[in-house]
């Protein structure tokens, strides 16, 4: 059984991430074991490409490769009224799967080993952990490694008072005219009918002013079907945009859980979940790859440190408390979500809100953006929630 020093389960954007960072960083004792990276061979197991979006100040490590950035960002109200505002110094960025694992890859020397394998299990141990898994041929195999990280979906949510999803299909499009402001990402256009219970909206990322990537998104608890999606963009490109001719050039969907639920990274004395399954998601927006980013950085710190590199939750617990009120107010039906999202955004600067999104807000500042949206029903969600969890078992 080859030994590594570190085995990393899964080469998504956790996966890589943290492999790349890994890699890098120099540690002690890297050079003796290296690197295992595992992903399965291509096939239906392997993630579809896809798109992920952030925003973070200029000069970022994913610059060079960025599909697009913007410096302004707008949210629609469902009366039509547009909030639109430059972010500076942030900028909302665009990162195609496909460009991100090509740079991380072109960058992985001799200490990483890669492996196209189906994982079968992960066997804990005092001094190692061990990695079963079978390769494309359907031969058995297992590795050693000082250090698990497993990046892929957990089969199961943990028990959660409140779980949404955050669902969507989203059509790249191309248009014969100029269709759209190049300048502007909408990052919220709720002007689309809304779900008796959570929130939809659109969202629209121009590329070009004939190319765009528009989705229709919806925080509910159960996920649309084709005819579902389709009539949902259909009337979002052409009632709402008012698209009369375009042409299809590319689609995209997903799910991404939003819960209230506690993650555990910890999975073991030598395996931990990085990524979603670490609790990496963003519960009130679904974004997750800021977090992919703190993580990794802070498992690297750990392991330069000699120290036990269980990877955080990189979000702070009062705002995953906020995040699991609002949550519990669009699933019960108290909240209008489209009011919601059009008050705390139009009463407040786009940049306070990104940095509430982000983590990097302040208390002081998070209570008065709080005064600015519907207070009954969130202040009743509030006392439910905090009743939930003092009351014992």
């Amino acid at each position: 059984m080859r030994e590594f020093d570190v085995a990393v389960v899964g080469a998504g954007a956790a996966g890589l991430s943290l492999t790349h960072r890994l890699a890098r960083a120099n540690l002690p004792g890297a050079g003796r074991g290296g690197i295992a990276l595992l992903e399965p061979p291509p096939g239906p197991l392997r993630a579809p490409a896809r798109t992920w979006c952030f925003w973070e100040h200029d000069g970022g490590e994913w610059d060079g490769i960025l599909a697009a950035r913007w410096d302004r960002l707008a949210v629609i109200g469902p009366d039509g009224r547009r909030r639109r505002s430059r972010v500076a110094p942030l900028a909302y960025k665009m990162l195609r799967s496909g460009d991100f694992e090509a740079h991380v890859r072109s960058g992985l020397d001799g200490g990483v080993t890669p492996y196209d394998a189906a994982v079968t299990g992960i066997e804990d141990g005092p001094g190692r952990a061990a990695v079963r898994a079978v390769d494309p041929a359907g031969v058995p195999f297992a590795l050693a490694a000082r250090w698990v990280f497993d990046s892929r979906p957990p089969s199961r949510l943990p028990p959660a008072p409140t779980t949404l999803l955050q669902h969507f299909r989203g059509w790249f499009v191309r248009t014969e005219e100029d269709a759209f402001d190049p300048d502007d990402v909408v990052l919220m256009d709720l002007r689309t009918p809304q779900p008796p219970n959570g929130v939809s909206f659109g969202y629209l990322l121009p590329l070009s002013a004939r190319e765009a990537l528009v989705e229709y998104t919806e925080f509910t608890r159960q996920i649309l079907d084709d005819a579902g999606y389709e009539r949902a963009l259909r009337d979002y490109t052409g009632r709402v945009l008012r698209l009369d001719e375009f042409t299809v050039t590319a689609t995209e969907q997903g799910a991404i859980p939003m819960t209230s639920a506690r993650f555990r990274t910890r999975a073991g004395r030598r395996v931990f979940r990085i990524g979603a399954a670490g609790g990496a998601t963003r519960p009130s927006t679904g974004y997750t790859f800021s977090g992919i980013q703190r993580q990794a950085a802070a498992v690297v710190r750990a392991l330069a440190r000699g120290r036990v590199p269980v990877p955080p939750v990189p979000h702070r617990r009062r705002h995953l408390a906020m995040d699991a009120v609002l949550l519990r107010a669009l699933d019960t039906g108290r909240l209008d979500g489209a009011e919601f999202f059009a008050r705390l955004f139009g009463r407040n600067s786009l940049r306070d809100v990104l940095d509430f999104l982000d983590g990097h807000s302040t208390l002081p500042r998070e209570l008065a953006m709080g005064a600015t949206v519907p207070l009954v029903p969130m202040s009743a969600t509030t006392a439910e929630h905090a009743w939930r969890t003092l009351r014992p078992g």
